[in-house]
Formats: structure tokens, sequence, C-alpha cells
């Protein structure tokens, strides 16, 4: 076998490789994400939770106002 076949065989085995830890490394990040998501999507509601009952606390502490719509 010619050194420069060989070469090239040696660099297509390095970069499946490669390719193969790099797809491994991207589905962990995926998960890493999606999981970054939902914890942000809880945090986001609870957010929202408390600011409806800030404004529910707020409008009925004003005397002589009307509630306003949340």
């Amino acid at each position: 076998m010619s050194s420069s076949l060989k070469t090239t065989i040696e660099k297509i085995k390095a970069l499946e490789t490669e390719k193969k830890n790099l797809l491994t490394e991207i589905e962990s990040l995926k998960k890493l994400a999606d999981a970054k998501a939902l914890e942000l999507e809880s945090e986001v509601s609870l957010l929202r939770n408390e600011v409806k009952s800030l404004k529910v606390l707020v409008n009925s502490a004003e005397p002589n106002s009307t509630p306003n719509k949340i």
C-alpha cells in the first residue's frame, strides 16, 4: 500500500471518529438546552403568577378603585 493511500485511510478514520464524537456532544448539548428551556419556562410561569398576584393585591389595596382585568 502506498504511503499516500495509507495516510488518506488514516485521515478518513480519524475524521469518522471525530464526527462520531461531535454528534455525541451535539446530542448531549441538545439535552442540556432542552432542560434549560424547561427550567426557564417554569421560572417564567412562576413570575407571571407573582405579577398577577401583586396586581390583585395592589388593586385591592387602592381605595375607590375598580380592579383591572388580568
